[in-house]
């Protein structure tokens, strides 16, 4: 066996990337304080073709060596806006008809894995703080919540680990409703 070189995955220019079709995710960072972790969800986005990133609050954007760093110029690629105030970048995502779920452990949560999202219209997920998490205020504007189920004796992941695994997650089931539906 041998690795795929560069040349052979056949990956798409920045300017190819832009003109993609999108998975419809919009990923928002509620206060998240780590430069890393943003460069990491800006790669992740990247990787699935998430249409957008909205870094609200404190969330730094780029350009900044140190989201780089981890982005490795998907903060190129990705298409991202700065909102001062997260409550109302997620009321006006309502407004635009995305259903907007925070990636919290609470009451009623949809656990992935288990239960399905909602993937007849466009979805925006929520990743907080990585010491408070999303912020009450926001999570009451939320249509649900998205538990990562775990079992070990910790209680969360790592921000950019949690934002992985539900935009995989979410992009799996957001692809598997397109498909369904284009074959009718």
């Amino acid at each position: 066996m041998k690795k795929l070189t560069t040349e052979e995955m056949g990956r798409m220019s920045v300017e190819e990337f832009r003109e993609s079709e999108k998975i419809p995710l919009t990923v928002v960072l509620d206060n998240v304080r780590s430069l890393n972790n943003i460069g990491s969800v800006f790669r992740t986005s990247d990787a699935f073709r998430v249409e957008h990133i909205a870094l609200c609050g404190i969330t730094a954007t780029p350009p900044h060596r140190e989201i780089h760093k981890t982005a490795l110029g998907a903060e190129v690629s990705v298409e991202w806006s700065y909102h001062e105030d997260t409550a109302a970048c997620v009321q006006e995502l309502r407004e635009r008809g995305y259903r907007v779920y925070a990636v919290e452990i609470a009451h009623n949560s949809l656990r992935l894995g288990a239960d399905s999202v909602d993937t007849d219209s466009p979805i925006a997920i929520v990743l907080g703080n990585e010491i408070d998490g999303v912020q009450e205020s926001v999570m009451e504007l939320c249509d649900g919540s998205l538990e990562i189920p775990q079992y070990g004796t910790k209680h969360s992941l790592n921000v950019s680990c949690a934002a992985a695994i539900v935009i995989w997650e979410i992009s799996k089931q957001i692809c598997q409703w397109h498909s369904d539906n284009e074959m009718k």
